[in-house]
Protein backbone atom coordinates (compact mmCIF):
# COMPACT_ATOMS: atom_id res chain seq x y z
CA UNK A 1 0.00 0.00 0.00
CA UNK A 2 1.49 3.33 -1.04
CA UNK A 3 0.43 6.89 -0.28
CA UNK A 4 1.91 10.16 -1.53
CA UNK A 5 1.53 13.20 0.71
CA UNK A 6 2.58 16.82 0.56
CA UNK A 7 1.42 17.59 4.07
CA UNK A 8 2.20 16.96 7.68
CA UNK A 9 0.52 17.39 11.04
CA UNK A 10 1.37 20.35 13.21
CA UNK A 11 -0.07 20.76 16.69
CA UNK A 12 -2.80 18.26 15.87
CA UNK A 13 -3.92 19.96 12.66
CA UNK A 14 -3.30 18.88 9.07
CA UNK A 15 -1.93 21.76 7.02
CA UNK A 16 -1.17 21.27 3.34
CA UNK A 17 2.22 22.42 2.09
CA UNK A 18 3.67 22.84 5.60
CA UNK A 19 6.39 20.23 5.09
CA UNK A 20 7.89 21.94 2.07
CA UNK A 21 7.60 25.43 3.47
CA UNK A 22 9.14 24.65 6.85
CA UNK A 23 11.94 22.50 5.40
CA UNK A 24 12.98 25.22 2.97
CA UNK A 25 12.71 27.96 5.60
CA UNK A 26 15.09 25.97 7.79
CA UNK A 27 17.68 26.04 5.04
CA UNK A 28 17.26 22.35 4.28
CA UNK A 29 17.14 21.03 0.73
CA UNK A 30 17.16 17.67 -1.00
CA UNK A 31 17.98 14.67 1.17
CA UNK A 32 17.97 16.57 4.48
CA UNK A 33 14.56 18.07 3.71
CA UNK A 34 13.28 14.57 2.96
CA UNK A 35 14.62 13.19 6.23
CA UNK A 36 13.00 15.98 8.20
CA UNK A 37 9.65 15.58 6.44
CA UNK A 38 9.55 11.82 7.05
CA UNK A 39 10.52 12.21 10.69
CA UNK A 40 7.92 14.88 11.41
CA UNK A 41 5.15 12.92 9.67
CA UNK A 42 5.90 9.80 11.72
CA UNK A 43 6.01 11.69 15.01
CA UNK A 44 2.83 13.64 14.30
CA UNK A 45 0.89 10.59 13.16
CA UNK A 46 1.94 8.12 15.85
CA UNK A 47 3.22 9.79 19.03
CA UNK A 48 0.62 10.29 21.78
CA UNK A 49 0.83 11.22 25.43
CA UNK A 50 1.38 8.39 27.89
CA UNK A 51 3.49 6.29 25.51
CA UNK A 52 6.74 4.47 26.04
CA UNK A 53 8.77 5.28 22.91
CA UNK A 54 11.81 3.57 21.44
CA UNK A 55 14.25 6.12 19.99
CA UNK A 56 16.39 4.87 17.11
CA UNK A 57 19.82 5.92 15.91
CA UNK A 58 21.26 7.74 12.92
CA UNK A 59 20.91 11.05 11.10
CA UNK A 60 17.17 10.88 10.38
CA UNK A 61 16.23 10.19 13.99
CA UNK A 62 17.70 13.57 14.97
CA UNK A 63 14.77 15.26 13.23
CA UNK A 64 12.29 12.92 14.94
CA UNK A 65 13.64 13.72 18.40
CA UNK A 66 13.54 17.44 17.65
CA UNK A 67 9.87 17.13 16.67
CA UNK A 68 9.06 15.01 19.73
CA UNK A 69 10.66 17.69 21.92
CA UNK A 70 8.59 20.40 20.20
CA UNK A 71 5.37 18.50 20.87
CA UNK A 72 6.30 17.67 24.45
CA UNK A 73 6.82 21.39 25.10
CA UNK A 74 3.75 22.66 23.24
CA UNK A 75 1.29 19.87 24.08
CA UNK A 76 2.66 18.78 27.48
CA UNK A 77 3.01 15.19 26.33
CA UNK A 78 4.05 12.63 28.93
CA UNK A 79 6.52 10.20 27.32
CA UNK A 80 9.10 7.65 28.41
CA UNK A 81 11.96 7.42 25.88
CA UNK A 82 14.11 4.30 25.53
CA UNK A 83 17.35 4.68 23.51
CA UNK A 84 18.88 2.22 21.07
CA UNK A 85 22.44 3.56 21.37
CA UNK A 86 24.68 6.02 23.15
CA UNK A 87 23.85 8.55 20.42
CA UNK A 88 20.11 8.09 21.04
CA UNK A 89 20.62 8.49 24.79
CA UNK A 90 22.43 11.78 24.21
CA UNK A 91 19.65 13.01 21.90
CA UNK A 92 17.02 12.23 24.52
CA UNK A 93 18.94 14.02 27.25
CA UNK A 94 19.96 17.00 25.10
CA UNK A 95 16.32 17.59 24.20
CA UNK A 96 15.16 17.36 27.84
CA UNK A 97 13.04 14.28 27.24
CA UNK A 98 12.43 11.64 29.90
CA UNK A 99 15.08 8.93 29.62
CA UNK A 100 13.95 5.40 30.39
CA UNK A 101 15.14 1.85 29.74
CA UNK A 102 13.82 -1.60 28.89
CA UNK A 103 14.22 -2.52 32.56
CA UNK A 104 11.64 0.14 33.44
CA UNK A 105 9.59 -0.12 30.22
CA UNK A 106 10.00 -3.64 28.78
CA UNK A 107 6.90 -3.16 26.62
CA UNK A 108 6.96 -0.17 24.29
CA UNK A 109 4.01 1.41 22.51
CA UNK A 110 6.10 2.48 19.53
CA UNK A 111 9.66 2.56 18.23
CA UNK A 112 10.83 4.98 15.54
CA UNK A 113 14.07 4.32 13.68
CA UNK A 114 15.82 4.85 10.37
CA UNK A 115 16.95 2.26 7.84
CA UNK A 116 19.68 1.79 5.26
CA UNK A 117 17.30 0.15 2.77
CA UNK A 118 13.65 -0.98 2.77
CA UNK A 119 12.12 -3.45 0.31
CA UNK A 120 8.55 -3.85 -0.97
CA UNK A 121 7.62 -6.01 2.05
CA UNK A 122 9.10 -3.44 4.49
CA UNK A 123 11.98 -5.78 5.29
CA UNK A 124 14.97 -3.59 6.21
CA UNK A 125 18.72 -3.53 6.22
CA UNK A 126 19.94 -1.67 9.31
CA UNK A 127 23.27 -1.37 11.04
CA UNK A 128 25.19 0.98 8.79
CA UNK A 129 25.90 2.90 11.97
CA UNK A 130 26.71 -0.22 13.98
CA UNK A 131 23.72 -0.13 16.37
CA UNK A 132 21.80 -3.08 14.92
CA UNK A 133 21.57 -5.27 18.02
CA UNK A 134 20.17 -2.60 20.33
CA UNK A 135 17.91 -1.33 17.54
CA UNK A 136 16.45 -4.79 16.94
CA UNK A 137 15.91 -5.43 20.64
CA UNK A 138 14.04 -2.15 21.08
CA UNK A 139 12.01 -2.66 17.89
CA UNK A 140 11.03 -6.16 19.00
CA UNK A 141 9.67 -4.75 22.28
CA UNK A 142 7.43 -2.23 20.51
CA UNK A 143 3.81 -2.76 19.56
CA UNK A 144 4.42 -0.65 16.44
CA UNK A 145 7.77 -0.27 14.69
CA UNK A 146 7.92 2.79 12.42
CA UNK A 147 10.62 3.39 9.81
CA UNK A 148 11.65 6.89 8.73
CA UNK A 149 14.06 7.52 5.86
CA UNK A 150 14.72 9.62 2.81
CA UNK A 151 13.66 8.53 -0.68
CA UNK A 152 17.05 6.89 -1.42
CA UNK A 153 16.26 4.06 1.03
CA UNK A 154 13.01 3.09 -0.72
CA UNK A 155 13.93 -0.03 -2.69
CA UNK A 156 12.10 -2.85 -4.46
CA UNK A 157 14.47 -5.49 -3.09
CA UNK A 158 17.27 -5.50 -0.55
CA UNK A 159 20.75 -5.00 -1.91
CA UNK A 160 19.60 -2.83 -4.82
CA UNK A 161 20.84 0.50 -3.47
CA UNK A 162 22.60 -0.49 -0.25
CA UNK A 163 25.65 -2.30 -1.61
CA UNK A 164 27.88 -2.15 1.48
CA UNK A 165 26.57 -5.48 2.73
CA UNK A 166 24.41 -6.92 5.51
CA UNK A 167 25.83 -5.88 8.89
CA UNK A 168 26.50 -8.77 11.28
CA UNK A 169 27.53 -8.10 14.88
CA UNK A 170 29.97 -10.74 16.11
CA UNK A 171 31.89 -11.60 19.27
CA UNK A 172 35.48 -10.41 18.60
CA UNK A 173 37.14 -13.81 19.10
CA UNK A 174 34.76 -15.38 16.57
CA UNK A 175 34.95 -12.91 13.70
CA UNK A 176 37.28 -14.99 11.55
CA UNK A 177 35.38 -18.31 11.95
CA UNK A 178 32.13 -16.48 11.22
CA UNK A 179 33.64 -14.94 8.09
CA UNK A 180 34.62 -18.38 6.83
CA UNK A 181 31.29 -20.03 7.60
CA UNK A 182 29.16 -17.27 6.11
CA UNK A 183 31.15 -17.42 2.85
CA UNK A 184 31.10 -21.23 2.77
CA UNK A 185 27.40 -21.67 3.58
CA UNK A 186 25.83 -18.62 1.91
CA UNK A 187 28.42 -17.40 -0.60
CA UNK A 188 29.59 -13.85 -1.01
CA UNK A 189 32.15 -12.23 1.26
CA UNK A 190 32.00 -10.87 4.81
CA UNK A 191 34.51 -8.10 5.49
CA UNK A 192 35.51 -6.86 8.92
CA UNK A 193 34.39 -3.24 9.18
CA UNK A 194 37.38 -1.02 9.83
CA UNK A 195 37.28 2.30 11.67
CA UNK A 196 37.98 5.51 9.77
CA UNK A 197 39.41 7.77 12.45
CA UNK A 198 41.11 5.13 14.58
CA UNK A 199 43.35 2.16 13.94
CA UNK A 200 41.64 -1.22 13.87
CA UNK A 201 38.05 -2.39 13.53
CA UNK A 202 34.83 -0.62 14.41
CA UNK A 203 33.74 -1.49 17.95
CA UNK A 204 30.01 -1.44 18.77
CA UNK A 205 28.35 -0.09 21.92
CA UNK A 206 28.41 -3.74 23.09
CA UNK A 207 32.17 -4.06 22.58
CA UNK A 208 31.81 -6.30 19.52
CA UNK A 209 32.92 -6.23 15.87
CA UNK A 210 30.86 -5.75 12.70
CA UNK A 211 31.12 -7.88 9.57
CA UNK A 212 29.58 -6.49 6.37
CA UNK A 213 28.41 -9.41 4.25
CA UNK A 214 27.94 -8.75 0.54
CA UNK A 215 25.55 -11.49 -0.55
CA UNK A 216 25.48 -13.18 -3.97
CA UNK A 217 23.17 -11.50 -6.47
CA UNK A 218 20.74 -14.45 -6.45
CA UNK A 219 19.99 -14.07 -2.72
CA UNK A 220 16.24 -13.56 -2.24
CA UNK A 221 14.82 -15.41 0.77
CA UNK A 222 16.08 -13.04 3.42
CA UNK A 223 14.10 -14.65 6.22
CA UNK A 224 15.89 -17.96 5.71
CA UNK A 225 19.24 -16.21 5.26
CA UNK A 226 18.73 -14.31 8.49
CA UNK A 227 18.08 -17.49 10.44
CA UNK A 228 21.08 -19.30 8.95
CA UNK A 229 23.45 -16.47 9.89
CA UNK A 230 22.08 -16.24 13.43
CA UNK A 231 22.67 -19.98 13.95
CA UNK A 232 26.44 -19.54 13.49
CA UNK A 233 28.19 -19.50 16.91
CA UNK A 234 29.70 -16.10 17.60
CA UNK A 235 26.99 -14.14 15.77
CA UNK A 236 25.14 -11.82 18.09
CA UNK A 237 22.67 -10.29 15.61
CA UNK A 238 22.15 -9.37 11.97
CA UNK A 239 21.05 -6.14 10.33
CA UNK A 240 18.15 -7.89 8.60
CA UNK A 241 14.88 -6.65 10.11
CA UNK A 242 12.35 -9.11 8.70
CA UNK A 243 8.57 -8.57 8.99
CA UNK A 244 8.97 -6.07 11.82
CA UNK A 245 7.89 -2.67 10.45
CA UNK A 246 4.26 -1.54 10.50
CA UNK A 247 4.76 1.46 8.21
CA UNK A 248 7.62 3.31 6.53
CA UNK A 249 7.73 7.03 5.78
CA UNK A 250 10.04 8.20 2.98
CA UNK A 251 10.74 11.90 2.59
CA UNK A 252 11.23 13.17 -0.95
CA UNK A 253 13.47 16.01 -2.13
CA UNK A 254 10.51 18.38 -2.50
CA UNK A 255 9.39 17.77 1.08
CA UNK A 256 6.52 15.45 0.17
CA UNK A 257 6.03 12.09 1.89
CA UNK A 258 5.64 8.58 0.50
CA UNK A 259 4.32 6.10 3.05
CA UNK A 260 4.16 2.34 2.64
CA UNK A 261 2.69 -0.50 4.67
CA UNK A 262 3.37 -4.24 4.18
CA UNK A 263 1.41 -5.94 1.37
Amino acid sequence: MCRHWNLTRFAGKVVEGLTVTRAMSSGLTGVEAGKRAAARAAVDNHIKTGQAVGIGSGSTIVFAVERIAERVKSEKLQLQCVPTSFQAKQLIQDNNLTLSSLETCPKLDIAIDGADEVDDDLNCIKGGGGCLTQEKIVASCAKDFIIIADYRKNSGSLGTYWTKGIPIEVIPMAYRPVQIRVAAELGGKADLRMAIRKAGPVVTDNGNFILDWVAPENTHNWEVVNQKIKMIPGVLETGLFIKMARVAYFGNEDGSITSRTPP
